[in-house]
């Protein structure tokens, strides 16, 4: 079953966002459910896996910010995974979305379920605002391991 919000947001395996029970299992831990959001020309992909696997890859400028990344910041404090692996490649990310992402990692850095973040951060070469707000993101955690890989721009 697949459900849709705004913004293209598809949530697989949708029962009870972002968990899923299934029948029988009121007794087990809730199962943490993949959350995929395809791109548009405003927004990026989104694709974070229960095992810990998590990209976000385009341009962030949404009309509505709020709910782009209200359900990615639920994801963020709902986890329960040792070790994430976040990539992020965003070519372009307005202020609104920089303030909504930095709350997602925020929450991601808080959530002690989780005991080891590697954030890996690409920018375009020369792209010197992109790779500074990720020095600036990186400031605001506590235990986020950030790595910078700076790419040439495809031709």
């Amino acid at each position: 079953m697949v459900k849709y919000f705004n913004h293209f947001i598809t949530i697989i395996h949708p029962k009870k966002y972002p968990f899923r029970k299934d029948e029988g299992e009121d007794q087990n831990p809730k199962v943490m459910n993949d959350l995929i959001i395809e791109s548009t020309n405003n927004t990026p992909a989104i694709n974070f896996f229960a095992d810990g696997r998590m990209n976000i890859k385009g341009r962030s400028l949404p009309e509505n910010v709020k709910n782009f990344y209200s359900p990615l910041i639920e994801w963020a404090s709902s986890v329960n995974i040792q070790v994430i692996k976040l990539d992020i490649n965003l070519e372009y990310i307005n202020s609104s979305s920089a303030k909504k992402i930095l709350e997602f990692l925020q929450v991601l850095d808080a959530n002690n379920n989780i005991k080891e973040i590697t954030v890996n951060w690409f920018f375009e070469q020369e792209d010197e605002d992109v790779l500074e707000c990720g020095q600036i993101f990186e400031e605001f955690l506590r235990r986020a391991n950030f790595q910078y890989h700076e790419y040439s721009e495809a031709a």
